[in-house]
């Protein structure tokens, strides 16, 4: 993370807060003890250049917390010292303190915008050059990249995804539910919490399906789990669907819901569906 500051001495407070356990990894063209004597460090250089008020750059340099534990102090200024080079930064008063309190550690970098020359460092998509040089220290260092941990992330969701779609068809086509009450609790039963989303007008929005610490809407797990593609699924008594479209609500765990249009109109198809095939089946009898 990157970004062009203002407050200068705050962050750097916050960065050198020995509560955090900090301890500084990387110095350059700096002689203070403090944040308050860093920052009057800063000043004399900043007052060069009147017309920049976001006049410190502000970087967050985040290993993995696996690649963390391994790393030492000497690697994590080796980290900040890549990374400077990587942008350009070089002979600019920096300053990186490392966070030691969390399990995630994690290294603070601030560097002076303003050059000796009073000159202005361009901070346009400095966010995203800062991912894009933070990845190429990663690979050179050998540590995972951002890219790699959305990788893994993306092929977990996608693993997630398809067990819920698996229990979804399970529950369909084994336990047969015949309403969503009955659908939620089977669900549930397979270790997938159902919860439906309501908004304040009191209609029934669609479902969420909360597995495994992953918490997806409906149409996230497949586009075959909308609310309307399942309440299509689900053998809906004839008496209760009629209730449902003619008056637009529902019964959903112990309380009366609002349905929303798409919802009755798909409902209202499988009356329609329902009626045709008893009068077939009556047709055929006769």
């Amino acid at each position: 993370m990157g970004k062009s500051i203002s407050h200068t001495g705050a962050s750097m407070g916050y960065g050198w807060d020995a509560e955090k356990e900090a301890k500084v990894v990387y110095r350059e063209h700096l002689a203070g003890d403090n944040p308050k004597e860093i920052t009057q460090e800063f000043s004399i250089i900043q007052a060069q250049n009147h017309r920049c008020k976001k006049n410190t750059l502000s970087f967050v340099l985040s290993p993995t917390i696996e690649d963390g534990r391994d790393l030492k102090d000497k690697q994590l200024a080796e980290i900040t010292l890549r990374f400077v080079k990587e942008m350009k930064l070089q002979e600019r008063q920096a300053i990186a303190f490392v966070h030691h309190d969390k399990v995630h550690i994690h290294i603070h970098l601030y560097v002076n915008r303003i050059g000796f020359d009073g000159k202005a460092y361009k901070d346009n998509y400095v966010g995203k050059r800062s991912q894009q040089a933070a990845e190429k220290v990663a690979q050179q260092m050998g540590l995972t990249t951002v890219r790699e941990v959305q990788q893994e992330k993306l092929n977990e969701v996608k693993n997630i995804r398809e067990e819920i779609k698996q229990i979804h068809e399970t529950v369909i086509s084994e336990m047969k539910p015949k309403d969503f009450d009955q659908y939620l609790k089977y669900m549930k039963q397979n270790k997938v919490e159902v919860i439906p989303s309501i908004n304040k007008s009191n209609q029934l929005q669609g479902f969420r399906f909360e597995y495994k610490g992953h918490n997806l809407k409906g149409s996230e797990v497949h586009r075959s789990m909308s609310m309307g593609r399942i309440a299509q699924r689900i053998e809906f008594d004839k008496a209760v669907t009629q209730r449902i479209v003619k008056e637009n609500t529902l019964d959903l765990l112990g309380k009366t819901v609002s349905v929303a249009p798409n919802l009755a109109v798909t409902l209202a198809k499988k009356v329609i569906k329902i009626s045709i095939k008893k009068t077939i089946g009556l047709g055929m009898e006769l």
